[in-house]
């Protein structure tokens, strides 16, 4: 049925939770697991008076999310070498986290996205924005919701 799953962390403790649920149905159905950590882009907003923030502090923003990144990888890794199901990451800088796993899901040929859900009211999803919700509306692949 399902040969590649798509697995996106935040580093939740239900994304972890995510993550082994995750890796126990790949390994089910014989498939492999992509892990995905979504960048969050960081812009060079101009303050007031003209101040800006310096590009090497924006430099050391991104060198930390890419090892919070990496941190939150390790774990599927983990999880997947543990069940003995084949296991690749990745970590992207998208425009949002809903497209960064979309297009991860399709340049790994992943044909399910199992992911979690916070599970959030809806004024507190309509007012924060819900990833998952974005991704079940713009994924043209099942995306399993994780609770």
């Amino acid at each position: 049925m399902f040969k590649r799953v798509l697995i996106p962390t935040d580093g939740s403790k239900l994304a972890r939770k995510a993550i082994r649920a995750g890796v126990v149905l790949a390994k089910k159905l014989g498939a492999r697991v992509t892990g995905y950590y979504a960048m969050e882009m960081l812009q060079p907003y101009v303050y007031t008076d003209g101040y800006i923030i310096k590009a090497a502090t924006l430099k050391s923003f991104e060198v930390r999310a890419r090892e919070l990144g990496r941190k939150y990888l390790a774990e599927v890794e983990k999880a997947a070498k543990a069940a003995r199901v084949p296991c690749d990451v990745v970590i992207t800088k998208p425009a949002t986290p809903a497209q960064g796993i979309i297009d991860a899901a399709r340049k790994k040929r992943c044909d399910v996205i199992f992911m979690a859900s916070h599970g959030r009211g809806e004024l507190a999803a309509l007012v924060l924005g819900s990833v998952t919700q974005k991704v079940l509306a713009r994924c043209r692949i099942p995306v399993l919701v994780f609770r």
